[in-house]
């Protein structure tokens, strides 16, 4: 009987499309349903940008690029990361990738060897795991917690995982899903740790520029001694609402880019020219596009935050970045999986269990706020309406019985 390799079997599909499916499912049979499940903003791509990428067509740039990709995209890459980023870049240190989920699994198996482990907090988005295993290392789990209505990360626990197969370390801020951000002395601690124990850090920024209430987005990789031992990860899925042009890059020094371009170069060759060309365009000529989704996002944010508030079963809190609510429903007594099913099958709000991002996920589940107003209203509604007419009614009958 004819099989696949073996690792892949140490990842599955993710829960997050598992549920995604099943809302689809239930569309299909009529059934009205609120999608608050995937990363994605509601937005269509900038018309500057999309008219650079169809110009960039209609003059005949369908050919292939360098495996670096374009160097005018490579420089504004640069340049951004100088200016916003307070890191020393430059073009050759840049690679374009098929979206920042091609920079993770081309950093991760390209640093990764068997029996290494990397250290991940979580809970977190579930591709840093998968492509660990991939890589035959092991992921080790490093808690986030949740104090004072905030979520944080303690280097302290970072540090004591360490192991003499420890190789490298996974930040994602702002987080998905919880929207944690790290602040600078959290970052300064967590950089001293990585240059004692002699860490590659793997940075994902592609939150970076959804961040609200005067929050500020720190680079690891512009903290003294952490330059030459980050990749920087980002893209323009996330701000730019480009998530079908597919255009991510990472940032490397030299001596780790010559390695992971070779990973690139027999996977991918290269990113068309015309999405390169457009995201060109977005880094020079679209912040002011960004800037409006990014405060409509803060807006959506607080209402939502607002509705939800009203059921004594959730315990809800404004993240400082991305667009997701991370929301404690412990008071529920119910296990994550359960009651996103049982909303969706009842309500139609489909969610994501906060298992979907590891085990230290349950308890939680995930709302993506990147929707229409009245999507955001009804949903919220329905989900304070369903949770407190049917627990309050278990819980009278719980009663009732003792």
């Amino acid at each position: 009987m004819l099989s696949i390799a073996d690792r892949l079997e140490s990842v599955g599909f993710s829960n997050i499309r598992k549920i995604y499916e099943k809302a689809n499912q239930l569309s299909a049979k009529g059934h009205n349903i609120y999608n608050l499940i995937l990363g994605e903003p509601d937005f269509s791509t900038p018309r500057i940008i999309t008219e650079s990428g169809t110009s960039s067509i209609y003059k005949g740039e369908t050919h292939y690029t360098s495996n670096y990709g374009l160097l005018e995209l490579r420089e504004a890459i640069a340049q951004k990361l100088q200016d916003e980023n307070n890191i020393n870049a430059s073009a050759s240190e840049i690679l374009i990738t098929t979206g920042a989920t091609e920079s993770v699994f081309a950093s991760i198996i390209g640093i990764l060897n068997p029996g290494d482990e990397a250290l991940i907090p979580v809970p977190t988005w579930p591709h840093y795991e998968a492509c660990c295993n991939l890589a035959g290392a092991t992921p080790i789990a490093v808690p986030i917690d949740f104090n004072n209505g905030t979520f944080s990360l303690n280097p302290y626990e970072i540090e004591k995982r360490i192991t003499q197969r420890t190789r490298l370390l996974v930040l994602n801020t702002p987080s998905n899903p919880t929207g944690m951000m790290l602040d600078n002395a959290t970052m300064m601690e967590i950089s001293k740790i990585a240059i004692k124990h002699n860490l590659i850090v793997i940075s994902d920024e592609i939150y970076e520029k959804l961040i609200y209430d005067n929050a500020h987005h720190i680079s690891i990789a512009s903290l003294p001694g952490m330059y030459e031992r980050t990749i920087t990860i980002n893209g323009f899925s996330k701000a730019y609402a480009m998530t079908g042009w597919r255009v991510g890059y990472l940032h490397a020094p030299e001596n780790l880019l010559n390695g992971l371009v070779r990973l690139h170069q027999y996977n991918v060759t290269c990113l068309p020219a015309f999405t390169q060309r457009a995201a060109t365009t977005a880094i020079l000529e679209a912040q002011a596009d960004v800037e409006l989704m990014r405060k409509e996002f803060n807006r959506r944010r607080d209402l939502i935050v607002s509705i939800l508030n009203k059921s004594k079963f959730l315990d809800v809190k404004s993240p400082k970045g991305a667009f997701y609510l991370f929301i404690n429903i412990k008071a529920t007594g119910k296990k994550s999986d359960q009651l996103v099913l049982d909303l969706l099958e009842k309500t139609g709000v489909a969610m994501v269990p906060g298992t979907a991002f590891g085990d230290a996920g349950e308890g939680y589940v995930r709302i993506s706020y990147a929707a229409k107003d009245e999507v955001l209203i009804n949903s919220a509604n329905k989900i304070v309406s369903y949770l407190d007419a049917v627990l309050d009614n278990e819980g009278s009958k719980q009663g009732a019985l003792q």
